[in-house]
């Protein structure tokens, strides 16, 4: 046998390496073949992502956003549809007749609309957003190559009335903000929806999923209230030529906000042509202020309640009082002499109330403060709620001074919200509500209630009753413009003067100016707190009890409260059935 040439050596040696090869490639070949038999799913399914990918494109569609009510029902804020337009430009068949129904329509230019539909792109924008009308005009053409994209957009039915209270919503996305729609986004706003819709036409399913809509809120307020006030508050500022104002109505026995006004105020339909910053502020929650002689009221009460006075005690009053190397001034630079405590809050006197602080203490004075809800957000519901500020011996800055001043509400920081809720707890027979403005949550699963919540309780029934009487006197003797004809009112106004980089501003236009009241004193139903900023006049007495007076005298009668002579006799009616039948 002839021996191998070295090329056929070669070749033999090489030949078991090119059979393993085939081998393995045959096992890779049969390895797929197995996969396409026995997977089909995972095939079909990454085809169809190819193929979707050509043809379809995947949109996001916010959700419906829930609705906001008035304690009645009645629309506070709702949902309208607004529409894009687009083209398919290798749809169209007729660009002029096409181009001239749609500019027809929407009253545009029909030359701008033609460019569109002779375009080279897949898709092209043409107007939005547009009325639902003119979308439903559009839909009417039943035209392949036009498509609407759906714009959820928030309108507010009632305008300017509760807009503080009710918000904003910001179209990109539907996020709210301010108000309710901000503090409750995360409950109105529902589920984003991803949507596979095909690129030509554009179209959107019509229906979608319930879980998707956000959820609907029932608010506390009451609309006819809620006007009324608006309006007596504008009055107001107008007549006083204040700079602004701000009044809160609150049912003292649930914590339930019936009404909420700012002064200058602003459209929420049209919030993006708002030129000042300030007025998209909710100043009841968002805005601080030295509250002054108004807060006397809360001082007494501490101190009634930490047993460090009586209704009989009584002091010297000098007209002023020196604390921590500051001098404290009564109203005129007048001294009393002789004075007990409920004089102190008939004539307001700052001497009078810091020398109680001064008797309470530091460490009395600063829980009752805190007691009170002073330095702390009351948790109403509303979008950025401040929590004033309320220093205490030991922070930063503090000194000894602080304690006679803060006794007659200056030298610290409250909102309107903190305060009315404080004297409402005082007209609660010392027991404070959780203020509330949400009164119902409504989703899929039905309406869900928001229950009145205790707080804390502030100081004894008794120590209630005896600031409750010593209110009725400041109305009767300091504030007579609140007297109402056939009610008790209990009541204390307040001013407080405008602390600058420079010292205090003394003068007209240099106050602010408030006042709690609370009706019928002797079973409370309601509570009013008034504030203007920088009246033409510069006390409170003089100003705020007069607007208390107008905002209370349509109160009873849209809430039905009956005078103090009609419960007499309602409550002597009941005694007797009771005692008859027993």
């Amino acid at each position: 046998m002839q021996a191998p040439t070295p090329r056929q050596s070669t070749i033999q040696a090489r030949l078991p390496f090119v059979a393993l090869f085939l081998i393995l490639m045959a096992a890779y070949l049969v390895i797929n073949l197995a996969n396409f038999q026995f997977f089909p799913r995972s095939v079909r399914q990454e085809l169809e992502k190819i193929g979707s990918s050509i043809t379809n494109t995947t949109l996001r569609v916010p959700a419906e956003r829930g609705l906001i009510f008035d304690r009645d029902g009645e629309p506070l804020a709702f949902n309208i549809v607004q529409y894009r337009l687009g083209v398919s430009p290798a749809l169209v068949a007729d660009a002029d007749g096409l181009s001239s129904q749609v500019a027809e329509i929407l009253d545009i230019d029909a030359f701008e609309v033609y460019r569109k539909t002779i375009s080279e792109n897949v898709w092209e924008f043409v107007a939005g957003p547009i009325s639902a009308e003119q979308g439903e005009a559009i839909a009417a053409l039943d035209e392949i190559a036009l498509g609407l994209e759906e714009i959820p957009k928030r309108f507010y039915p009632q305008g300017t009335l509760a807009a503080h209270v009710i918000g904003i919503v910001l179209d990109e996305g539907l996020v709210g903000s301010l108000g309710v729609e901000g503090a409750y986004n995360d409950t109105l706003a529902g589920r984003v929806l991803d949507l596979s819709v095909s690129n030509v036409p554009f179209d959107l399913p019509e229906e979608r999923p319930a879980e998707q809509r956000g959820q609907d809120i029932v608010l506390t307020l009451d609309r006819d209230i809620q006007f009324w006030v608006e309006s007596e508050l504008q009055a107001a500022v107008d007549e006083y030529r204040a700079f602004r104002g701000t009044v809160i109505v609150m049912d003292p026995r649930n914590g339930d906000v019936l009404a909420l006004a700012n002064y200058p105020t602003m459209d929420p339909n049209y919030f993006l042509d708002v030129e000042d910053p300030s007025l998209l502020e909710n100043a009841a929650v968002q805005e601080t202020f030295e509250p002054g002689s108004i807060l006397q009221v809360l001082t007494v009460a501490g101190a009634l309640e930490a047993g460090i006075i009586t209704p009989y005690w009584t002091y010297n009053d000098d007209g002023s009082l020196e604390v921590g190397g500051r001098e404290i001034w009564n109203r005129h630079f007048r001294a009393q002499g002789t004075t007990d405590a409920a004089t102190i809050l008939i004539r307001s006197l700052n001497a009078g109330a810091a020398t109680v602080g001064l008797e309470m203490g530091t460490e009395d004075f600063y829980s009752t403060m805190r007691a009170f809800g002073l330095g702390r957000a009351t948790g109403v519901g509303l979008f950025a709620e401040d929590a004033g500020e309320l220093r205490i011996e030991g922070d930063t800055n503090w000194n000894e001074s602080y304690l006679g001043f803060n006794s007659f509400g200056q030298d610290l920081k409250v909102t309107t919200m903190q305060l009315i809720t404080a004297f409402a707890a005082i007209a609660n027979n010392g027991i404070m509500r959780q203020p509330r403005i949400v009164k119902q949550v409504i989703s899929e699963q039905g309406a869900e209630d928001a229950r009145p919540t205790t707080v804390r309780r502030v100081v004894s029934t008794e120590t209630a009753a005896i600031v409750r009487d010593m209110m009725l006197r400041v109305v009767r003797e300091g504030a007579p413009g609140a007297f109402m004809r056939g009610y008790s009112i209990a009541g204390k106004p307040g001013t407080a003067w405008i602390s600058t980089a420079v010292g205090q501003e003394y003068g007209p236009h240099s106050s602010i100016v408030t006042f709690a009241g609370f009706l019928p004193a002797y079973d409370p139903e309601v509570v009013v707190l008034v504030k203007l900023d920088r009246p033409n006049e510069y006390y409170g007495y003089n100003v705020t009890p007069h607007v208390f007076k107008r905002i209370a005298d349509r109160l009873v009668i849209l809430l039905e409260i009956p005078n103090d002579e009609v419960r007499r006799r309602l409550e002597a009616a009941a005694t007797d059935i009771v005692v008859g039948g027993g």
